[in-house]
């Protein structure tokens, strides 16, 4: 398979026996055909169309390296998803809101990149907003710290403005025609990394919305969850923190409505996330930048396991067919592997 999509580099067209190897590939995996509801009948036509628009996409944006260093994520993942999002976006007939949902290092970022490049191909504008955007100003936060010093960091349920994502998520769904819309915006770097909004941004109104962070989706679990909770979730300090964090998460509900659909980027191992912080750690230290210690980086990490835990509220939403539309399981090298709609479970 690497050395057909290699092809879309090259700009060269396949031979007739590699268009054949694609279809036998894509049939070989109906659950990835399914969650991108590609059908049998549509089966060539889609895989022709998905190759062309990935070789104009290489084409267009030499200054996106992770294209070439991610042909199999770029071809199982980036290009059915935008060409799903563009049909669904002209049978809405209005805005469509993407949540998307990843922790540290599934690839949020470059997901919401590469998706609105290709969308721009298909003559659909994106934009992409972060929950991190809603996040109360410095001040704020500060005022929050002061009533409760366990909100060590922010990023916890309670350090967003939940009304201004809601009017925003309303008017980028129901724009009024001429008039722009703003967009909050979030610098991480102001006051030594605790961050504070600066000037928003004024758009026109976008065909799509990609709205991501790392609970996006999330709804509120049982109380008694808590009794016998995963690790770090070890103290009673620790079991009523996370308790106070499950009960703020319900305010976040009417914002989850807004979402149209919902994707899920899920690392096969949510202990995962360690290994990657320690890694992007690494890569600031060694472009001379200041970064964590290995002690930090463990009480960061812990610090939102203990808010949110992914056993208690991630995995629940891998076989919640009515709230998630798909999976994308994410391995250890960051690279994509399954990717399917969720499974109820039997009960």
């Amino acid at each position: 398979m690497i050395e057909i999509l290699q092809s879309l580099a090259t700009g060269s067209e396949p031979p007739p026996e590699h268009w054949q190897q694609l279809l036998r590939h894509e049939l070989n995996n109906p659950a990835h055909m399914a969650a991108f509801g590609i059908t049998h009948e549509q089966l060539e036509t889609t895989i022709k169309q998905r190759y062309q628009l990935g070789r104009s996409l290489l084409k267009h944006n030499p200054d996106l390296p992770i294209l070439w260093e991610q042909l199999p994520t770029l071809w199982e993942f980036w290009l059915p998803l935008a060409m799903q999002l563009s049909q669904l976006r002209q049978i809405l007939n209005r805005p469509l809101v993407q949540g998307i949902l990843g922790g540290q290092g599934t690839g949020k970022t470059t997901t919401t990149t590469v998706i609105s490049r290709i969308l721009n191909l298909l003559n659909y504008q994106a934009i992409s907003i972060s929950i991190d955007d809603l996040y109360k100003t410095y001040a704020d936060r500060q005022r929050l710290r002061e009533q409760d010093p366990r909100l060590i960091w922010r990023g916890p349920p309670g350090t967003h403005d939940i009304d201004i994502g809601i009017q925003l998520l309303d008017q980028l769904r129901n724009p009024t025609p001429g008039q722009k819309i703003t967009i909050p915006r979030f610098d991480k770097s102001l006051w030594n990394g605790e961050g504070d909004r600066i000037e928003p941004q004024q758009i026109e109104a976008p065909d799509i919305i990609l709205f991501e962070g790392w609970f996006v989706g999330c709804k509120p679990v049982e109380d008694q969850a808590f009794n016998h909770p995963p690790p770090p979730i070890s103290t009673d300090s620790d079991r009523q923190f996370a308790r106070e964090i499950n009960h703020q998460l319900k305010e976040y509900l009417p914002l989850w409505e807004r979402l149209d659909r919902l994707i899920v980027l899920n690392p096969v191992d949510y202990r995962l996330s360690k290994q990657w912080r320690a890694q992007a750690e690494q890569e600031m230290k060694a472009s001379g930048k200041s970064g964590m210690t290995d002690t930090e980086i463990n009480q960061f990490v812990e610090y939102f396991w203990k808010s949110l835990h992914p056993e208690l509220f991630i995995n629940p939403l891998l076989t919640d067919s009515d709230r998630v539309d798909l999976v994308v399981d994410i391995q250890p090298d960051h690279s994509v592997g399954r990717v399917y709609k969720p499974v109820p479970r039997l009960r």
